[in-house]
């Protein structure tokens, strides 16, 4: 059995996160709506006048509702796959996004797991690429996966296949140092025969 088989993952095949990355967000909603919002709304419901409250209720129940409608349909929104050359991703609901990130840009991945992912089997890979300035930067994450190392060890392989791009700068070669003596040298000669030909005139 390969490797590709053991991590659940085909090349060409579109794979999504784990279900538990909308269990994830429903946690982080709910924990938002305890202490981002109760630890406020509560008290507001002791002192305004009816009105007031109603006012404060209905935006804060929308809010919440839409937060809560949001997330399955951005579970279904986000699509990753592992073709021969490169990885492909996109996501979005209203505004939807998507990228490719050549195995040949790729220089590191990182693991990433917070301890509410790590009680729900699930965590995040992000890849790193090497850009045309030469700065490391993070290309794109791959969310709610469950065999982390494995899915990781697949990418690497298939980098280890592809011929690392050269990465090009723009940065100014540096001057050799002895043009730059010679300039001084001849910056100096100059002011010394400017001096010498103000005191002949003298």
């Amino acid at each position: 059995m390969g490797m590709h088989e053991r991590s659940g993952i085909r090349i060409n095949e579109e794979f999504k996160p784990a279900p538990q990355f909308k269990r994830l967000y429903y946690i982080y909603l709910l924990l938002i709506t305890l202490f981002g919002v109760l630890t406020w709304y509560i008290p507001v419901l002791f002192f305004p006048p009816p009105a007031v409250k109603v006012i404060i209720t209905i935006p804060v129940i929308a809010v919440l509702a839409f937060a809560a409608g949001w997330i399955p349909k951005y579970y279904e929104s986000i699509t990753y796959r592992l073709a021969e050359d490169e990885i492909l991703w996109r996501r979005g609901v209203w505004f939807k996004h998507a990228g490719v990130v050549p195995y040949n840009r790729i220089t590191n991945i990182d693991v990433c797991q917070g301890p509410i992912s790590r009680i729900l089997g699930i965590g995040t890979l992000k890849i790193q690429t090497a850009g045309y300035s030469g700065t490391v930067r993070a290309e794109i994450r791959i969310e709610g996966i469950e065999n982390l190392e494995e899915l990781k060890n697949v990418i690497m392989e298939l980098v280890k296949r592809k011929k690392p791009v050269a990465i090009e700068t723009y940065e100014e070669e540096p001057k050799p140092r002895g043009e730059d003596i010679n300039v001084k040298i001849l910056s100096e000669l100059k002011r010394i025969r400017r001096l010498l030909e103000k005191t002949l005139e003298k």
